[in-house]
């Protein structure tokens, strides 16, 4: 299928599939004779699962230091990610973003506490 098909089928934009490849999140897709872009099913559930990767917190940069893990969840969307055997390289990326968003969180609530405080007058 076209680009914009397989994009549409996947709940994204050609734009994001080019920008997937260009990031080595997708490998390059077949081309038709004519030169245009032809996706299979195989790479639209890929990109699904990209994406619900994406919505969960992690960022392109982690995905793609387990980009060739990438095709495990696609075989099996049930399974298991992160905390995973340590000497496995890019085992602790679901770990690293976790203690990320905490710290993330922990700062994010600090400030609110302080503006909070300034509000009521009483800092």
């Amino acid at each position: 299928m076209r680009i914009g098909d397989a994009a549409a089928a996947a709940g994204t934009t050609p734009r994001a599939l080019r920008f997937y490849e260009e990031r080595g999140l997708l490998p390059p897709p077949r081309r038709t004779a004519t030169g245009q872009r032809d996706y299979g099913p195989e790479e639209v559930a890929r990109v699904r699962v990209i994406r619900e990767l994406l919505a969960l917190g992690l960022t392109v940069e982690d995905l793609r230091s387990v980009v060739d893990r990438i095709g495990l969840l696609v075989e099996n969307p049930q399974r298991q990610c992160g905390r995973a055997d340590s000497e496995v390289p890019g085992s602790g990326v679901v770990d690293r973003r976790i203690a990320a968003l905490d710290a993330e969180i922990d700062r994010l609530s600090r400030l609110r506490a302080g503006l909070a405080l300034r509000a009521s007058g009483r800092q």
